[in-house]
């Protein structure tokens, strides 16, 4: 009796045991197939980092294995096995569903992780942090996989032609404003507007579009605000007044503001890390571009004064404003190519939406394995990590709320997205980087946009000093019974008497009259440009379709005389005006000049490291300022202009890879429009200051621009290395 008892506790006790563990072998298990379902995926690559979690249960498999699993029977991994249901390599099977098996809330499943509802906003952001960590590396591996090729130089000359009209955008506002100011009667006071409100236009531009960017993707708002730029660029080219010109200027530069922080967080999107440095400086190759084309344009259009056409006196359209056309072209070509690339996977992926991103990844790997003629190779990835989305607080407006209202709520919580974003640029472990980067960025601009608006000034100081100096003067003449038919140019005539003589079909340039008479003279089709009648007297003459009008008759008397269909409006002509070529073909060198630079930075950045050529480039930009010290003609300034443009291309190119590099993707676009605000802020103060001294003074512009310059290079040294970084 005693022993059947025993026998029975031993039997009870004994099936507890076993109870016991297959308990824990089957929540070991659940929540290793759980695991494995998020994070792992297939390949014949070796991911060996994401492998090792499968081979530790093989292992623990082959070692633990019950005597009934050796005798034949199946395993609970392949119980009910269709063959029908065979996932094939290469096949995408997609991710599981947030929901399979959802418990009720409160519960937590045996062998399962705690639900994220009861986690701390820190924990979830820890965990968020250690899956970007994993995504970064096996983002890396599957670049790798996909290769370089006919796709990313693809994007290379589509982001090519957004970052071109960035550069013709810059350089349109210094071949213009002349003509433009000139044309539309602008005074002195008003001068000098249109490239500051077109700076600060880029500046709101670059911050709000670089930190859309992280929230609605690269190629929507890259998209958005390059069809915003090339419209008001467009329409600035046929408006007549100058306020409204400028409004659509700085409407034109808020569009193309977006194009450098996007572009350059979109392609470095795309390519492994060994190609990442080189890629990227080839790709600032197009500012070049854009700037040799705005160049050539202008050389080719602007001086000919025949490629215009008015209606009346009220419209005119003057061949400047042909260039604007011109120059809009690159925008529209850059809107037209991107509309067929796709959006970044690794914005995809950083946002959680892991199918698109597969479908994008894929068709890289497979465009380059076609242009390699490998098409049978099959893209392997199968799962990709994709970090915790945090949930936010949104607030839920009513349905049948006013539509105009929705807007107006939509744009306020995208602008408040926005400046958390951008605030995220200033926590650990960024807020340093982005504080020297923002330093390097407004010194190596504020450098680099002042001595560019002062070399054309001091170039152009040069050329009137030294056609000042040719001058012509004609003391108490007297003309009788003379026709002038021909050009009047660089002159000044004092006490002179002009008797019965006739101006007809002639221009008259730079020309003073002080002190003289004119009687019984005749004036037909003559166009007088900065040219002046100082106490003149004109007596029974006559004015047929001139531009003398009161602002050229400096205290003058008018005596028995009439003006008949006198030119309105300021009169613009560049014929025989070799001053104009010249300043088109000074910048053309200068732009030209950066091609070694360019060719020499993107192939040594992956070599001597982005910090090295960064800061030597800086340095040596600052001493080169120095020499403009001796440079007192126009041949020794234009070399020195060539130079500083050759030396300080480096630097860019440097500072525009490592900006990308230094960011994590959810605040890249932030942190990238963040820096070039800073940069179009510096180039407004450059602008201002630099061009308040033309004339005045060399010292202080030469020793500005190099203090700044070095100053700024000494900081970019202490950034950190990002040669060896995957993109976080």
């Amino acid at each position: 009796m005693d022993e059947t008892h025993n026998n029975r506790v031993s039997l009870a006790k004994g099936a507890k045991d076993i109870a016991k563990e297959a308990k824990r072998q089957a929540a070991k298990n659940v929540g290793k197939a759980v695991d494995r379902a998020s994070d792992e995926y297939s390949t014949h690559r070796s991911y060996n980092r994401f492998q090792n979690e499968e081979e530790d249960e093989n292992n623990y498999n082959a070692n633990g294995q019950h005597a009934n699993d050796e005798e034949g029977a199946s395993s609970d991994d392949t119980e009910g096995h269709d063959d029908e249901d065979e996932i094939y390599e290469g096949e995408y099977q997609g991710i599981p569903a947030h929901n399979e098996g959802k418990l009720r809330d409160g519960q937590v499943a045996l062998g399962q992780p705690v639900s994220d509802s009861l986690k701390s906003h820190k924990e979830l952001e820890s965990e968020r942090q250690t899956d970007e960590e994993e995504l970064a590396q096996q983002y890396e591996l599957i670049m790798q996989e996909c290769g370089h090729g006919r796709f990313q130089w693809q994007l290379f000359f589509v982001l090519g032609l957004a970052l071109m009209s960035d550069g013709v955008e810059v350089f349109v506002v210094g071949f213009v404003l002349p003509s433009a100011e000139t044309d539309m009667c602008v005074k002195n006071s008003g001068a000098g507007w249109l490239g500051s409100v077109v700076y600060l236009g880029m500046m709101f531009g670059a911050f709000f579009w670089g930190g859309l960017s992280d929230k609605l993707g690269r190629k929507q708002c890259l998209l958005i605000s390059m069809s915003v730029n090339g419209f008001f660029a467009f329409l600035s080219s046929f408006v007549q007044g100058y306020s409204m010109f400028l409004v659509c200027r700085m409407v034109s530069g808020f569009g193309i503001g977006g194009a450098v922080p996007i572009v350059f967080s979109y392609f470095a999107e795309v390519l492994a890390r060994e190609k990442r440095g080189e890629h990227l400086s080839w790709l600032c190759m197009f500012w070049m571009i854009g700037g040799i084309y705005a160049s050539a344009m202008a050389w080719a259009i602007i001086p000919h004064y025949g490629w215009s056409f008015s209606m009346g006196s009220a419209y005119q359209f003057h061949s400047w404003r042909v260039f604007v056309v011109v120059c809009a072209l690159p925008c529209v070509s850059a809107v037209v190519a991107l509309t067929f690339m796709p959006e970044s996977p690794r914005f995809l992926l950083e946002n959680g939406k892991h199918d698109e991103a597969w479908m994008v990844l894929k068709h890289i790997h497979d465009t380059n394995m076609r242009a390699r003629g490998e098409p049978e190779r099959v893209f392997t990835v199968n799962r990709i990590k994709v970090p915790k989305q945090l949930d936010e607080l949104v607030e839920m407006q009513n349905e049948s709320a006013n539509p105009i209202l929705k807007v107006l709520y939509k744009i306020k919580a995208e602008l408040r997205g926005i400046w958390l974003t951008f605030m995220k640029c200033f926590d650990y472990p960024v807020k340093d980087n982005t504080i020297k980067l923002a330093i390097v960025w407004f010194t190596l601009s504020f450098g680099y946009y002042g001595l560019s608006v002062w070399f054309p000034d001091v170039i152009k100081h040069l050329q009137a000093d030294d056609y000042a100096s040719r001058v012509k003067i004609h003391n108490n003449e007297r003309i009788e019974d003379f026709t002038f038919n021909f050009t009047l140019e660089n002159q000044i005539h004092r006490n002179g008497m002009f008797l019965n003589d006739r101006f007809i079909s002639m221009k008259i340039r730079s020309v003073t009259f002080i002190d003289s008479s004119f009687l019984n003279c005749y004036f037909e089709d003559v166009s007088s440009v900065g040219s002046y009648f100082q106490n003149c007297t004109f007596v029974d003459s006559f004015f047929y379709n001139t531009d003398v009008d009161d602002a050229k008759l400096t205290n003058s008397r008018v005596i028995n005389s009439s003006f008949h269909h006198n030119k309105t409006g300021c009169q613009m002509t560049f014929d025989d005006d070799y001053s104009a070529y010249w300043v088109y073909f000074v910048n053309f060198l200068g732009t030209l000049a950066v091609l070694p630079g360019n060719i020499v930075s993107a192939l040594l950045m992956d070599k001597i490291g982005r910090l090295s050529m960064l800061g030597g480039s800086m340095v040596l930009s600052g001493i080169s300022c120095f020499f403009l010290w001796f440079g007192t003609s126009e041949s020794m300034m234009i070399f020195m202009l060539c130079l500083y443009n050759g030396l300080s291309i480096s630097a860019w190119n440097s500072l525009d890879v490592v900006t990308a590099e230094l960011y994590p993707t959810d605040r890249r676009g932030t942190g990238f429009g963040f820096c070039n605000a800073m940069c179009k802020l510096a180039a407004v103060l450059g602008n201002l200051i630099f061009g308040s001294l033309v004339g005045i003074t060399k010292a202080i512009p030469i020793l500005m621009a190099s203090s700044v310059l070095v100053a700024g290079g000494l900081v970019g040294l202490r950034l950190p290395d990002t040669r060896a970084n995957v993109l976080m």
